[in-house]
């Protein structure tokens, strides 16, 4: 498949990760390096030895799964550590094709540790099954937030770029195909634009270089079950998108 028809399909440019995606930076503007076949996230802890970044985030850049589970769980870098009970740092494969991103632990996150469980995560559940996925199979998920927000209100934008190098390192551990957020926050976040939901679903975004698409979190959907519609067209929209990568992948390898 040559580049014109992978640009079509839009899944060009290749994407490479960089770790210095800034809080300003417009949604669906470009973030690829150069195409020297390196990920830069991956190799974030040369950019933050030669940028002078506190020692703190070069650990967090040069972290292993193992060491950036224990850093998190240690984090106390927003008043959020104050009031949580613990942390929540991520569930699924570490090497998933999908990568689904919410807002934040709720207080039955907050007691078990895992994301979305209770009624959110049984709509989630059932959301993933009816594209064939499942906790246990090629998809990780996690949240923008490790801390639940009391009274489970959205995150903060300093409690947000407190964790944000906590997320750029799943992200560059998994190196995921494809990106999901759900929700508004989510979605707000990770293209760092204030669009709503609503415009911001049903096209294809990116972040760092990986295509991303939005669509509502499971907690809205159980207020307003008129969207489960609008859900399961991006559920779809998703689908299609990750059939066309996995077809590029064939066809590239």
């Amino acid at each position: 498949m040559d580049r014109d028809r992978l640009k079509e399909l839009g899944l060009l440019p290749v994407w490479r990760i960089r770790p210095d995606i800034s809080p300003g930076q417009p949604s669906g503007s470009s973030s690829m390096s150069s195409d020297t076949g390196e990920n830069p996230l991956i190799h974030a802890d040369t950019v933050a030895a030669s940028s002078g970044v506190n020692d703190h985030l070069t650990l967090i850049a040069r972290a292993n799964w193992e060491q950036l589970r224990q850093k998190v769980s240690n984090c106390t870098a927003c008043p959020l550590s104050q009031t949580r009970k613990q942390t929540v740092f991520g569930v699924g494969d570490e090497h998933a094709n999908w990568l689904f991103v919410g807002e934040g632990p709720g207080a039955r996150e907050d007691e078990l540790g895992e994301p979305f469980v209770g009624q959110a995560g049984k709509l989630l559940d059932n959301m993933l099954q009816a594209i064939n996925l499942g906790r246990d199979r090629d998809i990780y998920i996690t949240n923008i937030v490790k801390c639940r927000p009391p009274g489970n209100r959205n995150p903060q934008d300093t409690e947000a770029q407190q964790c944000r190098p906590y997320l750029l390192r799943q992200i560059a551990l998994i190196q995921p195909r494809l990106i999901v957020t759900l929700g508004k926050v989510a979605a707000q976040n990770l293209l760092t634009t204030s669009e709503s939901i609503a415009s911001l679903r049903g096209r294809l975004h990116e972040f760092a270089g990986i295509p991303l698409i939005v669509t509502y979190h499971p907690a809205y959907l159980l207020r307003s079950l008129t969207d489960k519609a609008k859900a399961w067209e991006d559920l779809c929209f998703a689908r299609e998108t990750m059939q066309n990568l996995l077809n590029v992948r064939q066809v590239t390898n």
